[in-house]
């Protein structure tokens, strides 16, 4: 049996509009406040050499390519899923630690992690789900419900493993997920749907930023890394990237000095 029988379909249409608004702002935010310094020193410069990447225009194209696809799966996983699960359950946000939903139906209070795919777990961070879970419950037996924790995942698919002790909690993905919120088997393709034209209306926008960032990127590597003929001073790269010597200027506090893995300032 589902959570929900029926949803209130103009509630996540309406969801699903705020999650996308926030997902370009703070994609446009990250590209707003990216230097050369910030992007180049977690790079692999000779990566960069061994693929003959002589341009200051090439080398930051990819930089940005990566950029922009690390921070786009990050940041949308931040803040499309949940807000959309909980219209979609039409729950509240839960104020336990490590649970994102709290839905609370006749005698029964489900709690509900929400996470974007399916790889978002080591062996740590699962044993915090589990532990996040027990407290929770605990609140639950103190009312008198019976408590069903999930796990949720906006996109995928999850088998489940007879290997290994059983887990307490529930783990559901994709289309699984949706419908134990919705009721509706045919949610998971709905929520696309949903969409509509909105992503179109932050195109410009965001090509404007991505641009800007292009341009101000290549000129910072270019004054930082070109030598006067133009051609790209690849020691120089290396040393800022990988060596010990002081890589940026501290605002006010003039430059770090490193002697192995001390800093002293």
């Amino acid at each position: 049996m589902s959570i929900n029988t029926e949803y209130n379909e103009q509630a996540v249409i309406q969801a699903t509009a705020v999650a996308l608004e926030e997902f370009y702002k703070s994609l446009i935010a990250n590209l707003d406040r990216l230097n050369i310094n910030k992007i180049m020193g977690r790079k692999n410069p000779y990566l960069f050499r061994a693929k003959a990447m002589n341009g200051a225009a090439q080398i930051v194209e990819a930089l940005l390519a990566a950029f922009v696809s690390s921070s786009e799966e990050t940041i949308f996983g931040n803040v499309f899923f949940e807000p959309i699960a909980t219209a979609a359950a039409q729950g509240q946000k839960a104020l336990a630690e490590g649970i994102d939903i709290m839905v609370e139906r006749g005698d029964t209070i489900y709690a509900i992690a929400v996470k974007s795919g399916t790889s978002v777990f080591n062996a740590d961070s699962r044993k915090k789900q589990e532990q996040n879970f027990m407290a929770a419950q605990k609140l639950a037996q103190q009312a008198k419900k019976r408590f069903v924790p999930i796990v949720g995942y906006g996109y995928g698919k999850k088998r489940t493993s007879n290997r290994g002790l059983p887990k307490f909690y529930t783990e559901l993905a994709g289309q699984d997920f949706w419908t134990e919120l919705t009721g509706d088997e045919e949610f998971y393709v709905k929520l696309i749907r949903f969409m509509d034209r909105l992503p179109e209306k932050y195109i410009e926008e965001f090509e404007l930023a991505f641009q800007k960032a292009a341009n101000r990127l290549i000129k910072e590597f270019a004054n930082a890394f070109c030598l006067e003929d133009g051609s790209i001073d690849w020691e120089k790269l290396v040393i800022f990237n990988s060596g010990c010597e002081p890589t940026s200027i501290r605002k006010g506090k003039g430059l770090p000095i490193q002697k192995g893995l001390l800093v002293l300032e």
